[in-house]
């Protein structure tokens, strides 16, 4: 079995198991593990069981089964192969299991400019209502019912939706990037979360909007835009104060040049909005 073989079909879980790692947080998809090649306190560690892949965040390097075995056991991909040859490789195919998510589980029905009295107040109580026109009513039908919420674009057309009672992602996870073409100065603004990124909105004077900006919708997404974020001179961070957001925050400023860590704002208070909310 060749390499592209073994990296599909030799289970990541498995692997990690292996050499006694287990999650620290985890859902059905996605875990976060200590990191494999020294102490933390915070897991940056992050496992997509779906792909059968991983990247370290506090390194910025990404991992499939044999790389692990090869930081593991300090060895060539030689000795990884046959280390893993003991393993099996009749597994299920993740694949399948990210197959069934897409396939009709969901379907949107209606997109639309926001209009429901229930998403207005919404908005409304997140103090963001101004900036309505920047996000979309999605009317949308999940597992054989009927839903509505706020909905918020990624690059590959999934959706990110919001109301009082639902935070889910509809289709493929992404980030979305926004950019200005008035952007002479070449940086660009990161949130993880869309709501923040219509607080930064409200408090951008028209004179100022002259960056680019860049929401996560993750913190799991920054391998994605790991390029992309080399290619400005300015970074400026509007990322949570929890434990995912500090973590990110400490890769950010390691692996990139010219960033400001914005959170010193809102540094009593678990992102921007929430201090938007609570002080203006």
């Amino acid at each position: 079995m060749n390499c592209k073989e073994v990296k599909e079909k030799v289970n990541i879980r498995t692997v990690l198991e292996s050499f006694s790692l287990f999650p620290v947080k985890e859902n059905r998809k996605t875990a976060f593990y200590f990191a494999l090649d020294r102490e933390e306190k915070i897991p940056s560690f992050s496992v997509d069981f779906v792909k059968n892949k991983a990247f370290d965040f506090g390194t910025g390097k990404s991992y499939d089964v044999i790389s692990i075995v090869q930081q593991m056991n300090r060895c060539s991909v030689s000795d990884a192969l046959k280390y893993l040859e003991k393993f099996d490789f009749s597994v299920q195919n993740n694949t399948q299991i990210e197959d069934v998510d897409k396939v009709k589980s969901y379907q949107i029905i209606k997109v639309n400019q926001i209009q429901h009295p229930a998403l207005i107040q919404y908005l409304k109580s997140r103090k963001v209502c101004v900036q309505k026109d920047l996000v979309k009513e999605i009317e949308y039908r999940l597992n054989g019912k009927k839903y509505f919420g706020i909905g918020f674009f990624n690059n590959s057309g999934g959706v990110e939706i919001r109301s009082k009672y639902s935070k889910i992602c509809l289709g493929k996870k992404d980030v979305t990037l926004m950019k200005n073409d008035l952007n002479s100065s070449n940086e660009i603004v990161v949130f993880e979360g869309f709501f923040d990124y219509l607080t930064f909105k409200n408090l951008e004077s028209a004179e100022s909007s002259i960056s680019d900006c860049l929401v996560l919708n993750s913190t799991a997404m920054l391998f994605k835009v790991d390029d992309k974020l080399r290619e400005y001179d300015k970074i400026s961070l509007f990322l949570d104060n929890d434990d995912n957001g500090i973590t990110i925050k400490q890769v950010i400023r390691k692996n990139y040049k010219n960033v400001e860590d914005c959170s010193l704002l809102y540094k009593d208070f678990k992102d921007l909005n929430e201090w938007f909310c609570a002080t203006k």
